[in-house]
Parts: structure tokens; C-alpha cells; sequence
């Protein structure tokens, strides 16, 4: 029995050392080579990437050098419209808002009920007449700088002459008044009316300068130049929109005020010449 065994084991001793260094070397190629594989099975590009016979091809050639870049120069809005504009459109707009809020203010008080048909006069000139005080009701038409004031004075300046010459003199001085204030209210609408074709003649003006660059020019020209007539053309007709429409809406509603009150105030003073002229009957 030991004769076998020994002769098993002198033949099995070359081949467990021979596996043994197989096992090892290849213990050793496996560590060396491990993460390239690795990274080779996770990703389908790394063994081109891996190969140490490869050529490294050769970079493009780098484009030439783009020109650089115009810098943007940083404008506020203020600024921006000013260069749109240019000075004869920027001060035509300043010009036309600066007389539309001066002309607003001035209607807007005058269209008011106490410049018009004050309820207060009207109160004390009935409370006077009911106390057959003629003099005090007298007094205080005249001293009133309304309309219904102005209107009323005339016709007692007149009705000792007869009620016909005094409602005559206060259809007179009503016309009289009526046209001052529509005259303010004119230059409302004048200006809601010049607004917008001031602003159509910067458009063609821009227009005009952009197809003027573009005609002068053998080739295509930079938006930038461009920009400038272009942005005139727009801006202008913006201002002068942003200017007329609230100039003729404002007109519109201030005249159709003006000329209920105009209707109160002819009833009124007819009303009040009516109970004088009972008073100096008494």
C-alpha cells in the first residue's frame, strides 16, 4: 500500500506545483489586467481607447480667429428713446405732452359744478327771493364769477327792459361763456388730433432712413445700422398714440359734462329770472 501511495504522490507533487504557478501567474495577469477590463465591458469605447498601436489622428486645423464682438453698450429706457427719437421728435412729444396736462388741469376745473351751476348760489338766491330780499339775491349773482352768475347778471341788467330783452341778454352771455370753455376743450382734442400724424411722419422718416442704408450699401448691412431708422419709426408712432388717446377720450368725456351742465345751467337761470321778476311784481 505505501508503495502506491508514494508513487501517487511523486506524480501528483510536479502537478500540484505546476498548477500552483499557473494558479499564481495567473493571479498576477488578472490583477494587472483587471480594471482595463473592466472599464472595457462597461464601456464600448474604451478599447480603442486602449490600444497602445494606434496612431493618434490628427487634430483639424483651428478655425481662424471669429472678430470679436461689438460690446453691447448698457442704455437705460430713457436713453434708448432719446437716441430713437433724436431732439426735433423728442421735444415735439415733450412740447405736445407738457400742453395736454396743462390744458387737462385747466378743463377739468372749469368743467366743474361749482364754476358751472353752483347748487350753493342757487340755495341762497332762492332763500333770499323767499324773503323779498332782492338786493341780497342781486348781490350774490353778481359777486359770483360762475357761469350761471355771469348768465343770470345779464338778464337782470336787461329785465327792466321786459323778460324778452332779459332772456335774450342771458342767451347772449351763455354763448359768450360756452365758447370759452369749448375753446379749452378744443385744444384737447388738437392735440389728440396732431399727436398721431406727428408720429406717422417720424415713421416714414424712419423708414426712409432705413431703406436709405440699405440702398447704400452693396451688400447686406448689419442689423445694427438698420436698427436705428427702424426703432424712429416704431417709437415715434408709439408716443403719439400713447399721447391722442388719452387726449381725445379725456375731450370727449369732459365735453359730453360741459354740455349737460350748460343744459342745467339755461333752466336755471330762466328759473331764477322767472321768481325775480314775480319778486318785483310783489
Amino acid at each position: 500500500m505505501l508503495p502506491i501511495v508514494s508513487s501517487v504522490l511523486k506524480l501528483a507533487v510536479p502537478t500540484w506545483s505546476c498548477t500552483l504557478r499557473i494558479g499564481f501567474l495567473a493571479l498576477l495577469l488578472t490583477a494587472w489586467l483587471g480594471p482595463p477590463m473592466t472599464v472595457a465591458m462597461g464601456q464600448d469605447a474604451a478599447p480603442a481607447a486602449a490600444a497602445p498601436a494606434a496612431q493618434p489622428v490628427a487634430a483639424p486645423a483651428a478655425p481662424a480667429a471669429a472678430p470679436a464682438a461689438t460690446p453691447v453698450k448698457n442704455q437705460s429706457l430713457l436713453e434708448w428713446t432719446y437716441e430713437a427719437l433724436g431732439w426735433k421728435y423728442s421735444l415735439a412729444f415733450l412740447i405736445l405732452s407738457f400742453l395736454l396736462v396743462g390744458f387737462l388741469v385747466m378743463n377739468i376745473l372749469a368743467v366743474r359744478r361749482d364754476a358751472i351751476c353752483p347748487t350753493d348760489l342757487v340755495e341762497g338766491v332762492e332763500q333770499c327771493l323767499a324773503e323779498q330780499n332782492l338786493e341780497g339775491a342781486a348781490e350774490l349773482i353778481r359777486n359770483d364769477d360762475s357761469m350761471l352768475g355771469q348768465v343770470v347778471a345779464s338778464g337782470l341788467g336787461k329785465l327792466e327792459k321786459g323778460y324778452d330783452h332779459a332772456i335774450e341778454a342771458m342767451q347772449i352771455a351763455g354763448e359768450e361763456e360756452t365758447m370759452k370753455v369749448e375753446h379749452r376743450l378744443g385744444y384737447m382734442a388738437l392735440i389728440g388730433n396732431i399727436a398721431p400724424m406727428v408720429g406717422l411722419l417720424g415713421t416714414v422718416e424712419g423708414m426712409v432712413a432705413a431703406f436709405t442704408v440699405i440702398a447704400s450699401r452693396t451688400t447686406t448691412p448689419p442689423p445694427s445700422e438698420l436698427a436705428k431708422g427702424i426703432s424712429t419709426a416704431l417709437v415715434t408712432t408709439l408716443l403719439g398714440l400713447y399721447i391722442a388717446i388719452p387726449a381725445i377720450a379725456i375731450y370727449n368725456i369732459l365735453r359730453n359734462r360741459f354740455q349737460r351742465m350748460v343744459l342745467e345751467v339755461g333752466n336755471t337761470s330762466e328759473n331764477l329770472l322767472e321768481k325775480f321778476e314775480d319778486s318785483v311784481r310783489k
